[in-house]
């Protein structure tokens, strides 16, 4: 199929199919080049609805973003979903780089306000002549190019958001501004993916909102990505942990087994599909697939 004929994300989710994405990060040599391709083709054959490519802090990979999303589009038969943050561009820079993936045949943006310039936990510093917000942005890439545009959502709010009421305001307002679906960042527990859906609805958001899942395969490794957004890793899963602290492998069972749980009860509890954080891996959430009985 031609990619000017692929149909949007938002389309293809509003179909009534479970979703199941993944998602990847540009490599930083030939051979963390050659683990991501690796990855991709392991998990092509489970006909993922899309395949998402994220974004270096300030455009860092912005070239490298767009090459992989275009070639994604040329070579395989999975749809692409290249982030795009507002930090360290100009708007005109911003369309600029909409319009170098809409010409690679990329057809979908995920629209990202992005992390402080000074990292994650410092202030928000603007881009002169850029945008602040990420419905700002939306409406950039609207009047640049014809895409569909998904954005985040946070199951236990955003970071900088005052309270849970302003969090779920600025989703409606993305929402608004264009967005037809939303990925959540990781979800730790169901229930805070059941609160975010409650105060959506609340809110008026009426688009697609899918959960993402990363497995805790090194205890260590998720607590230091939780403290990035303030949050802690839910007692009752550092509990069922605890057990395995000197145990890798026995830890990282039980890891899979939380976040099959936890996958299941999403999607029982009418989650339209969940994507997965690989980290250019594939193994952990091919196991996932495993238990869940999903196979390619």
């Amino acid at each position: 199929m031609d990619t000017d004929e692929r149909p949007g994300i938002g389309e293809l989710i509003r179909t009534g199919e479970r979703s199941f994405s993944f998602e990847f990060f540009p490599p930083k040599d030939e051979a963390g080049e050659a683990q991501l391709w690796q990855a991709i083709r392991e998990l092509e054959p489970y006909r993922p609805t899309f395949v998402s490519v994220t974004y270096g802090a300030g455009g860092t990979t912005r070239d490298t973003t767009v090459a992989i999303t275009g070639r994604i589009a040329r070579e395989t038969a999975m749809v692409p979903l290249a982030h795009l943050t507002c930090v360290g561009h100009t708007v005109e820079e911003l369309r600029g780089v909409v319009t170098s993936l809409a010409e690679c045949g990329v057809r979908n943006v995920l629209a990202l306000r992005g992390d402080p310039p000074g990292g994650p936990g410092s202030p928000w510093v603007a881009t002169d002549g850029g945008v602040d917000h990420a419905s700002d942005l939306i409406r950039v890439i609207k009047e640049a190019v014809d895409v569909t545009v998904g954005v985040a959502a946070f199951p236990e709010g955003h970071v900088d958001a005052p309270d849970l009421d302003a969090d779920v305001a600025v989703l409606k307002a993305k929402q608004d501004a264009g967005a037809e679906f939303a990925i959540t960042d990781m979800v730790l527990r169901a229930s805070d993916y059941f609160g975010l859906l409650e105060r959506a609805a609340a809110a008026g958001v009426d688009f697609p909102i899918i959960p993402g899942v990363m497995p805790i395969l090194n205890i260590n490794s998720m607590r230091r990505m939780a403290e990035f957004s303030r949050r802690e890793i839910p007692a009752e899963v550092v509990d069922r942990l605890r057990p395995f602290e000197d145990d890798k492998d026995g830890l990282r069972a039980e890891g899979i087994r939380i976040a099959t749980e936890m996958c299941d009860e999403m999607l029982a509890g009418g989650a339209p599909g969940l994507h997965f954080y690989t980290l250019n891996r594939s193994k952990a959430t091919r196991e996932i697939f495993e238990a869940l009985k999903i196979t390619a």
